[in-house]
């Protein structure tokens, strides 16, 4: 695949992948957890500091081995095939297509509301819009890497006019004397060990994204210095939107009614922007679709270096003739995503997607930790300092053992026996590399070459 990517489309990768519609309906989700006004704002905070520190641990990671495919290449380095594989078969079976799935719904949601008025959109509406926009991502992606970036810049762009209106509308409040939301800020704050790792997981669900970029290094135009620069950007960009976001709510709500808003960022509109409050939902959408084009685009680099090294069928790695994009990785992306929207719940997409992941962030940093000491050999454009990742891999591992350890639920128990449920695959497909196996893959793979007019992608060292 060629390298396309620049600056700006990295940065705009970024933002635009992390601003989705996370900061329109998280902010509910962290203050139910956290308890009050002045908690919520400092877990905010803490999810921006937090999002930095890993960025610049995968900024170190991602100018260390030049790879596409984010965590994948590094725990290959540093922990062997193995890990490599676990990671790539829970991300690409579970947490890429589930998270492409729970943007589309909420995007789905905030589109089809202004045509029910006074009530839910049907549930069959809301799944057959967010199939539809599932559908139009993968085919945009599959056309040209070219048209994705225009698409993803696009829409970042209107995404922080939306956020710029929200917070504009909220400091004239705070001028005009609105601060009795801030008074006894800290009052009925909550204490649970359990319930402000939940908290954490919500407002970090609405921060991820702040590791896109190393899932397309290979076609960064010049990875060494657009990488670290993109992060060192983009990510505080976001932090300081979130922060003044929230606070803009909080001059309009009292905790009680943002809690009970079936929408917060819509209730913001009608409230401050009537008559044209339309312009909220609106501009919703268009963030919500920005985002899941920039995780169907990185979800298929994943895909298509997991299949490159043989932990997926060899179709996947394969690249368009004419269009050279990943087109069978980022098909198959999407017809995951389609299944995960059937049943779909998210909030438990959301609680087990955050569980799962952060195990793989905290391994990461681990990776990061383990190469200073078995691969002091290779060059580090970036060096961050040790403590760094070890700070990230404590707090990944609160993250992973709070909610646990505060209220156990069996979707813990069926997200780790998922992961390590890949072993019975790799044992004869990947290990053993069983003749049966490639006897049956090489008409299936000749006819789907010919079908979608793909071949190999050539060899990279």
């Amino acid at each position: 695949m060629h390298a396309r990517v620049g600056l700006l489309s990295g940065i705009c990768l970024i933002v635009g992948t992390m601003i989705g519609s996370g900061i329109f309906i998280s902010p509910k989700s962290v203050l139910l957890y956290s308890g009050a006004v002045g908690p919520c704002l400092l877990i905010w905070t803490a999810c921006g500091v937090l999002s930095t520190l890993g960025a610049l641990c995968y900024a170190e990671l991602g100018t260390m081995i030049t790879k596409s495919g984010g965590e994948y290449p590094y725990f290959m380095e540093a922990f062997g095939s193995i890990v490599a594989y676990l990671y790539s078969w829970t991300t690409i079976m579970v947490l890429k297509p589930s998270s492409f799935a729970i943007i589309t719904l909420s995007f789905a949601e905030y589109a089809s509301t202004p045509f029910y008025p006074g009530c839910s959109p049907p549930l069959i509406v809301t799944k057959c819009l967010a199939a539809a926009a599932i559908l139009i991502i993968t085919s945009i992606n599959c056309l040209s890497v070219k048209l994705a970036s225009y698409v993803q810049n696009f829409f970042t762009a209107a995404k922080l006019v939306i956020i710029l209106v929200i917070v504009g509308a909220g400091i004239v409040l705070l001028a005009q004397g609105k601060t009795e939301n801030f008074s006894n800020a800290f009052d009925g704050t909550a204490t649970s060990f359990g319930a402000i790792g939940l908290a954490f997981y919500n407002g970090l669900w609405a921060y991820d994204g702040w590791n896109q970029l190393n899932f397309i290094t290979e076609e960064l135009k010049d990875p060494f210095r657009d990488l670290p620069l993109a992060i060192v950007i983009g990510i505080p960009l976001v932090t300081v939107c979130y922060i003044l976001v929230n606070v803009a709510y909080f001059t309009v709500m009292t905790t009680t009614e943002l809690l009970l808003s079936p929408a917060v960022a819509v209730t913001f509109g009608d409230r401050v922007l009537y008559p044209a409050s339309w312009i909220v939902p609106l501009f919703v959408v268009f963030s919500t679709f920005g985002s899941a084009n920039g995780s169907c685009f990185t979800a298929g680099r994943l895909v298509y270096a997991s299949g490159r090294e043989g932990h997926m069928v060899k179709i996947l790695s394969y690249i368009n003739v004419k269009c050279y994009t990943p087109a069978p990785a980022l098909i198959f992306n999407g017809v995951l995503a389609i299944f995960y929207i059937i049943p779909a719940d998210i909030n438990t997409l959301i609680n087990y997607f955050s569980f799962a992941q952060w195990f793989f962030y905290g391994l990461a940093a681990l990776a990061l930790i383990v190469m200073r000491f078995t691969r002091k050999d290779l060059d580090r454009p970036v060096k961050i300092p040790v403590v760094l990742a070890g700070i990230m891999v404590l707090v990944s591992c609160y993250l992973v053992l709070a909610p646990i350890i505060d209220q156990p639920e069996l979707e813990y128990l069926y997200c780790t026996i998922f992961i390590f449920s890949g072993l019975i695959l790799y044992y004869p497909f990947v290990y053993r590399k069983v003749n049966w196996g490639r006897k049956i893959m090489r008409p299936i793979t000749m006819h789907l070459q010919l079908l979608m007019d793909v071949a190999p992608p050539e060899k990279t060292e």
